[in-house]
């Protein structure tokens, strides 16, 4: 009784307040669950199948694996499913199936793999939008580290080699920098939107292992870094990275590129500006010119 008596109407009403929210949280969580089951009621299971080695050496197999439908899923979070409950559509335990993502919205190219035959992120490829069963497979012109994970270390070296970047003084400021025109600003803009995924050196017949052509994004990227004020200056040194038997004249015209780029990039109008440059470079090479 003298419990009973200490607690006031306070302590009550406290209790009452905070019990509120947390009641309208859960029947908010259980009618959308609800509205899930709903939706995912009429469709049948998505069948993955998953191509897997546990590294370089190793023997690949197929996998299948059955995922619950749910409303506007993609290939990423239909892994997901499989990383939360590893078992094969044969209901047996397995191991997760190891990929790569980073940001989910087609903005950093980690998630490319080959879905159906075709390179393409993992992350934009709705499952409502595939045939069944959806076939997963890693990049085939990349080392494979393990299942569906490759190493891209290939783009970022091309990079490298043809100085994609801008020089710049130092970490202070250094006030606005140069103007471009509206015009070149405009197809500029469609190259810097290059993401390094891997779909076009993926899709060109003329990348490989027994070839060391760079691919057409590097290419892309020398037309965009000397088409800026500043990247001019290192005008000369790009074009002299693509003129090498791995650089433009390696490029067969396929135009597979341009089909597979998930940004749009024109590629091959890069390709055929390079062409016209990387010429009169040699022009002047031979004539001892650098103007």
């Amino acid at each position: 009784r003298d419990r009973l008596r200490s607690r006031g109407l306070g302590d009550v009403y406290k209790r009452q307040h905070l019990l509120r929210p947390v009641n309208a949280i859960t029947r908010k969580l259980i009618r959308r669950r609800l509205a899930m089951n709903t939706e995912t009621a009429g469709h049948d299971p998505i069948r993955l199948i998953v191509k897997r080695q546990e590294g370089p050496n190793a023997k690949p197999h197929w996998e299948e694996f059955s995922v619950a439908h749910q409303p506007h899923m993609n290939v990423v979070s239909a892994l997901m499913e499989i990383r939360k409950n590893p078992v094969n559509a044969q209901g047996k335990p397995t191991i997760p199936v190891v990929w790569e993502s980073v940001c989910l919205e087609e903005v950093c190219g980690a998630c490319t793999m080959i879905i159906n035959g075709t390179p393409r992120q993992a992350c934009s490829a709705l499952i409502d939008d595939l045939r069944q069963p959806i076939r997963l497979e890693p990049l085939t012109k990349f080392p494979l580290v393990r299942d569906l994970k490759v190493d891209r270390t290939l783009l970022f070296d091309a990079l490298k080699k043809t100085h994609a970047w801008i020089d710049i003084d130092g970490p202070f400021d250094l006030g606005p920098g140069p103007r471009m025109s509206a015009r070149t600003q405009s197809w500029a803009y469609e190259l810097s939107r290059c993401m390094t995924c891997g779909c076009c050196f993926e899709a060109c017949p003329n990348t490989g292992h027994t070839n060391q052509f760079l691919g057409p994004a590097a290419i892309s990227q020398v037309r965009l870094f000397n088409a800026h004020p500043t990247g001019k200056l290192n005008k000369q040194e790009r074009l002299r990275s693509i003129m090498g038997a791995d650089g433009i004249t390696s490029c067969g015209n396929a135009q597979n590129c341009v089909r597979v780029c998930p940004k749009d990039i024109p590629l091959t109008t890069s390709i055929a500006q390079m062409n016209r440059d990387t010429t009169v470079q040699s022009i002047r090479n031979v004539f001892g010119s650098d103007a």
